[in-house]
């Protein structure tokens, strides 16, 4: 059976990785057999542990392995034909050899190879449960989201590579002196997309993948996790639990009252956007979270009595469908009764209100321009259509 697999993300500087490591060790404790991995170039899951780690996985404690992925082991493995093509052609054109080699590697490319070593896991079976601890973006997500492209790449290119390449390497060396790929090359990018397509599977596997976000109850952090949020729903990713961190306790002292007061409106903010999907809440704890015993701490807070492995929300709250008419947007807002509807959208914000009831959405930035003309509510769902710029007028 494939893994429970867990991808925490969010802005940088909000706590991901310890809560991450607090999931893991949660899990472990449970008695499933668990990695917890971090793909983030600036790693600090060894620090939040406590413990030395690697590129393999190594152990922790009874049940939990540790990993942090090399970038540059993945990319060797997996994009070196083709940087040393590309660093070839691009020395040829004057570019010294050391600036040639890192325009080899696209923005971004970096942590989509680290993520492929979720996809090793799931080939090789060997946890129950897999925690990522991405980069501090929702970034590399997106980059996933094509597999109807990358599918058409391998079904209609690559079946015709060698002949086309054969033919047309003579003439592009004659007229344009530039070398073609060999069939090394080909066979990197060809197996790269192979393995996009597959990682694209296990990400929108439902009954086993989600993705948590985190941030803390500062009105700037929140705003990334909310956009964040709507683009891994529109892209079919499902989000089952979002992580409020760093909140101040009742027993902060007058000092903080103010920045307390202020963080239990954010929150109050933070559940009306995310509904129904759970907001899990940690405290602001008096000492660094690292070592497990403050794990423990911090998954104690986080989870309480619910099973950190387990899906704590089982659909997609959003779906987005656009044409050249204009688009649809299906939200869940099971909190809602049917009464009055309200809606009113300020540029990439829309504002939804259903009776007592607030929903407010970042929208794509392709949908800005586009005029909600219509809504409808029934059994918990909201349907709104938008009118493309043309139409609207």
């Amino acid at each position: 059976m494939p893994p429970r697999t867990i991808l925490y993300t969010g802005k940088g500087g909000v706590g991901k990785t310890s809560v991450a490591a607090a999931t893991a060790l949660r899990c472990a404790a449970a008695g499933r057999r668990t990695v917890v991995l971090s793909t983030d170039p600036a790693h600090s899951l060894a620090d939040a542990l406590q413990v030395e780690l690697g590129p393999d996985p190594r152990p922790v404690t009874e049940g939990l392995w540790g990993q942090e992925v090399s970038a540059q082991d993945e990319l060797e493995r997996n994009w070196a034909a083709v940087r040393a093509w590309l660093g070839a052609v691009l020395v040829e054109r004057g570019v010294d050899r050391v600036s040639a080699q890192e325009l080899t590697v696209p923005p971004g490319m970096n942590e989509l190879f680290s993520l492929l070593q979720l996809k090793r896991h799931h080939d090789e079976g060997g946890f129950e449960v897999v925690v990522v601890d991405c980069a501090p973006t929702g970034e590399t997500l997106r980059l996933l989201s094509f597999p109807d492209v990358a599918q058409w790449w391998l079904d209609k290119v690559f079946p015709q590579r060698s002949a086309l390449m054969a033919a047309a390497r003579p003439i592009a060396r004659a007229l344009l002196d530039v070398p073609l790929p060999d069939d090394a090359v080909l066979d990197d990018i060809d197996a790269l997309v192979a393995h996009l397509i597959a990682l694209n599977a296990i990400l929108r596997d439902h009954a086993r993948t989600t993705i948590r976000l985190v941030m803390t109850p500062d009105r700037m952090v929140v705003e990334e996790a909310r956009r964040t949020f709507t683009y891994l729903n529109l892209y079919g990713f499902l989000t089952d639990a979002v992580v409020c961190n760093r909140v101040f306790p009742e027993e902060v002292g007058a000092y903080f009252d103010g920045w307390r007061a202020l963080q239990e409106q954010t929150v109050a903010d933070v559940r009306d956007a995310f509904a129904p999907v759970p907001v899990l809440r940690a405290p602001f704890l008096e000492q660094e979270v690292a070592g497990r015993a403050m794990l423990g701490r911090l998954g104690d807070a986080l989870f309480g009595a619910r099973d950190a492995a387990a899906v704590l929300h089982a659909r997609v709250t959003e779906r987005l469908v656009v044409d050249e008419d204009g688009a649809t947007l299906r939200l869940e807002l099971p909190f809602a009764r049917k009464g009055d509807l309200a809606l009113r959208k300020v540029g990439s914000e829309l504002v939804v209100r259903v009776d007592a009831a607030k929903r407010t959405l970042l929208l794509p930035d392709a949908l800005a321009d586009h005029v909600p003309s219509a809504a409808g509510f029934e059994d918990g769902v909201l349907q709104v259509t938008f009118d493309a710029p043309a139409r609207a007028r």
